[in-house]
């Protein structure tokens, strides 16, 4: 059996599925992308190439595996992209929710189908209550949770989570708060997307965090997160960082985050702040409006 054990995202990391790039099935078509950049590369013709993809992903494995970390792939599915791992399992505490995705993404739960048998706390929400792991952060006694209300969330492809599964979540995990915040959305700008919250913010270390103000569909919900970790504990990023995917960097533990090379201002920012800085090349990920939180699924984090 696999325990599963996630409080928060920074924690010292223990278990993790990174996504795999393997036999992804070529440049896709324009009219089946559900994101605005990848449509973007797809019409510049930049798509990233599948050997580029594994060995960027190859390189975050051996990070990982640096720290003692256990790794787990999922497995291969012929034409299936299954690089973000994040999006289609989560761990809340000592649960591992499997939610309803979207119908392109149902196939990529198959891959991690061996890791789920071998846990023992399941949880699969309806399929009303829609919701990806790129919106869903635990943060101590929090949940914070990026959402869509109706018209958005019917109206944008990119919209991911609803009311319904803020409300699963609220019901399912009574001993946190669960704070919901609407995120911005488009489906033909990526600049004036966050595709889910970790697009637009993340926690670092024990009390820092990044954040794009313009992600948010209301700008008291930045204005509240700025306030939860204080003004001094909190590094904006631009808007062109943000599409950029700044925000998207993974925590191996409180004192070490893996974060993209090109990401010159916010690792000088780390490294202030006292973190230890492993970076990588992330470049053609970033192309599919992902990083690496998106490619990593956390199972277990330690604490005493």
């Amino acid at each position: 059996m696999i325990t599963v054990r996630v409080l928060d995202e920074t924690a010292p990391l223990e278990a993790v599925i990174l996504g795999i790039a393997d036999s992804m099935g070529g440049v896709p078509d324009v009219e089946k992308t559900y994101d605005p950049k990848s449509k973007e590369h797809i019409l510049a013709g930049t798509f990233p190439k599948e050997e580029d993809l594994i060995n960027e992903m190859d390189t975050v494995a051996k990070v990982l595996e640096k720290h003692r970390v256990k790794v787990y792939r999922p497995e291969n599915i012929e034409g299936l992209n299954q690089i973000f791992a994040r999006d289609i399992a989560f761990v809340i505490g000592d649960k591992l929710v499997v939610p309803c995705v979207t119908p392109e993404r149902k196939l990529e739960s198959d891959g991690i189908q061996y890791v789920i048998d071998q846990v023992e706390n399941i949880l699969l929400p309806d399929e009303h209550e829609r919701m990806e792991g790129g919106d869903i952060m635990p943060w101590k006694d929090y949940i914070f949770v990026g959402y869509s209300k109706e018209p958005d969330f019917e109206k944008y492809t990119v919209s991911r989570t609803n009311e319904a599964a803020v409300e699963y979540l609220k019901k399912t995990f009574p001993q946190y708060t669960v704070k919901a915040f609407e995120l911005k959305k488009s489906d033909e700008d990526p600049r004036e997307n966050a595709l889910h919250l970790d697009c637009c913010f993340q926690p670092v270390g024990k009390d820092k965090a990044i954040i794009y103000r313009g992600g948010f569909k209301n700008p008291e919900d930045a204005d509240f997160l700025i306030h939860f970790f204080g003004k001094d504990n909190v590094f904006e990023i631009t808007k062109e960082e943000m599409y950029e995917m700044n925000s998207n960097f993974f925590s191996i533990s409180p004192e070490v985050v893996i974060s993209d090379s090109s990401f010159t201002r916010l690792n000088e920012q780390f490294r202030k702040w006292g973190l230890t800085v492993e970076e990588v090349k992330y470049r053609e990920t970033a192309k599919m409006e992902g990083l690496l939180r998106c490619s990593t699924m956390p199972l277990r984090r330690k604490y005493e």
